[in-house]
C-alpha cells in the first residue's frame, strides 16, 4: 500500500485517484435547498417538543421577581445575538483548530451572504479525520449546552440557551450530511474542504 494513503492529510492526491462526490452549497442550488430544509425541520422538531416541556412564554415575560423589568427582557435578546455571533465564530474556529490539529498548514476563514466556513485549498483530508474535522463543533457545543439547560429550567435564560442549541444542531446540518455521505465512501477516501465547497476523491476502479 502506498504510505501516502496512510497520512490524515496530502499536500497532493495521489495519481490513482478520481472525483467521487461533491457538496457545493454556494452553487449547488438542490444542494442548498435539501441541507437548508433539514435545518428548518430539525429546527422545527427540537422546539415544537421543548414548548410542552418548558414554556415558552417565560422568554417573552417583562416581569422579574422584584416587578416589572424591560432592562431583563432586552438583556435576553441582546445576550441570544451576541451568543449566537460569537457561536458561529467559535463554530468555524472549531473546524479551523481540528484541521490544524490533523495536520493543515493553512486554514482560511470566511464569510458568505449565508454561511460562514473554515476550509483549506491546500490539503486532502483522510476520510475519518475529515468527518471528526466536520463533527467536532456540533458535538463539542451540544455538551456544553446540554449541561447548561438543565440548571436554566425555571427562569427566562433557558430558551436563551436553548435556542442556541437549536442553532448548533440545525446549523451544522450541512456537516452532518456530509459525513452520513462520507460514511459510505471507502475509508481511504480524501477530502479537499474549501469552505463552501467539498469534493471527496476516491481510488480509481
Amino acid at each position: 500500500m502506498d504510505k501516502n494513503n496512510e497520512k490524515s492529510v496530502l499536500s497532493t492526491l495521489p495519481a490513482n485517484y478520481k472525483l467521487g462526490y461533491t457538496l457545493d452549497l454556494q452553487n449547488n442550488k438542490k444542494q442548498a435547498i435539501i441541507v437548508n430544509l433539514a435545518a428548518i425541520l430539525t429546527g422545527v422538531a427540537l422546539v415544537v417538543p421543548m414548548i410542552f416541556l418548558v414554556p415558552i412564554n417565560g422568554l417573552f415575560t417583562l416581569k422579574s421577581t422584584e416587578g416589572f423589568d424591560i432592562f431583563m427582557y432586552a438583556l435576553r435578546f441582546v445576550v441570544f445575538v451576541l451568543g449566537s455571533i460569537l457561536y458561529i465564530i467559535f463554530h468555524e474556529l472549531t473546524h479551523g483548530i481540528f484541521m490544524k490539529l490533523f495536520g493543515a498548514k493553512k486554514v482560511k476563514f470566511g464569510f458568505t451572504f449565508i454561511y460562514a466556513y473554515a476550509g483549506t485549498k491546500e490539503e486532502y483530508f483522510k476520510k475519518w479525520p475529515y468527518i471528526v474535522i466536520a463533527l467536532a463543533p456540533v458535538s463539542i457545543f451540544f455538551v456544553i449546552f446540554a449541561i447548561a439547560c438543565p440548571f436554566l429550567v425555571g427562569t427566562p435564560w433557558f430558551w436563551v440557551v436553548y435556542f442556541l442549541q437549536v442553532q448548533n444542531i440545525a446549523g451544522a446540518m450541512g456537516d452532518i450530511i456530509v459525513s452520513l455521505v462520507f460514511l459510505g465512501k471507502p475509508k481511504n477516501a480524501y477530502i479537499k474542504d474549501e469552505g463552501t465547497s467539498m469534493q471527496m476523491f476516491v481510488p480509481k476502479d
